[in-house]
């Protein structure tokens, strides 16, 4: 954790506004629309990050309790799932080639543990839904040239970041800044 640095929190202006660049990706080219959903979760982390965490302020004050069970149980299960692609070459080379498919199992895996305790709505809206939001914006957002020269500092190690971190731990690191 050590030289982690928090990135900007973008304008309103450059994350949704007049200057921001929308187009659904070209579902054929699933390597080119992966490089934009990573290059821009590490461009707008702060945005996502600040959004995130307003949605699970909202539903925190309404079902606090449900919340820190879903919370946790996400959380547990995210860090099992690192170790284990840390430590079982399988679960790492599945990580590596189906990094979609990883981390709806997190969170389909997370579904099923919050609904036997009983907190599914507290995952849906809490959890699911910014997460949803978050991949849905940077599957949309086109890239611009501040976004490209961000990523490319992060990609030679200049700047390491939360999201780095995240996507790295989800096998991502080797196509961030792309």
């Amino acid at each position: 954790m050590a030289g982690v640095q928090p990135p900007p929190l973008r304008s309103l202006d450059d994350f949704l506004l007049s200057s921001a660049r929308f187009a659904v990706p070209d579902v054929r080219d699933l390597d080119r629309w992966n490089n934009r959903m990573i290059n821009n979760l590490l461009y707008y982390q702060s945005n996502y990050f600040l959004c995130a965490l307003g949605f699970l302020l909202i539903v925190g004050y309404f079902q606090p309790l449900q919340l820190f069970v879903g919370a946790a149980a996400v959380t547990l299960l995210f860090l099992g799932f690192i170790w284990a692609a840390e430590n079982q070459a399988p679960v790492r080379r599945f990580r590596r080639n189906h990094p979609l498919i990883s981390v709806l199992a997190i969170l389909l895996a997370s579904y099923f543990c919050i609904s036997v305790l009983g907190g599914v709505s507290v995952f849906l809206f809490g959890i699911a839904f910014p997460i949803l939001m978050i991949l849905l914006h940077a599957s949309v957002r086109l890239r611009n040239l501040k976004n490209k020269l961000e990523n490319k500092l992060e990609s030679i190690g200049l700047k390491r970041t939360p999201m780095g971190l995240l996507l790295q731990g989800l096998g991502q690191e080797q196509e961030a800044g792309s």
